[in-house]
């Protein structure tokens, strides 16, 4: 099993949501990252703009190839996002939930090599691997975050 830190814009994350976390497409870019992806394999989402993590899935096929258009992305209009898996959400934050990413740097061991100032920079490209002591990290915060806190009585 492998951990991955997926990089994606507001638009390509919320189709993902809207396919209920079925499925997740990798840019053409990635190929060679995409293709070591399997059953198995968990992914967290960081979304840009935002800066901040959004769900984790599990990943439950191999990767194919499919040029058929499902994810748009304004700034890059001809990425098709062909590489794709099958996943089933582990969690998956509302939006007001989301865990800003900022504070991970102090925490994870794979930004380290980044400048505390520039800790945005470990987000750059859309596939990254993760140790597994910072994804289980991130997981358990995911899921605190994710307990819906009682409403006050009316």
């Amino acid at each position: 099993m492998t951990d991955w830190m997926v990089t994606g814009g507001p638009d390509v994350f919320a189709k993902t949501r809207e396919l209920g976390f079925t499925q997740h497409g990798f840019k053409s870019t990635r190929r060679i990252m995409a293709n070591s992806i399997g059953p198995g394999d968990r992914l967290a989402f960081y979304v840009t703009g935002r800066k901040q993590f959004a769900a984790i899935v599990e990943v439950t096929s191999a990767v194919t190839e499919s040029h058929e258009r499902i994810w748009w992305n304004d700034k890059k209009p001809n990425e098709l996002y062909p590489y794709r898996v099958t996943i089933e959400p582990i969690v998956a934050l509302e939006d007001e939930d989301w865990l800003d990413a900022e504070p991970y740097h102090d925490r994870f061991t794979w930004t380290q090599k980044w400048p505390r100032t520039s800790w945005a920079l470990a987000y750059q490209g859309n596939l990254r691997q993760v140790p597994a002591e910072d994804f289980e990290l991130l997981l358990a915060d995911m899921k605190k975050a994710a307990v819906r806190k009682p409403t006050s009585a009316r």
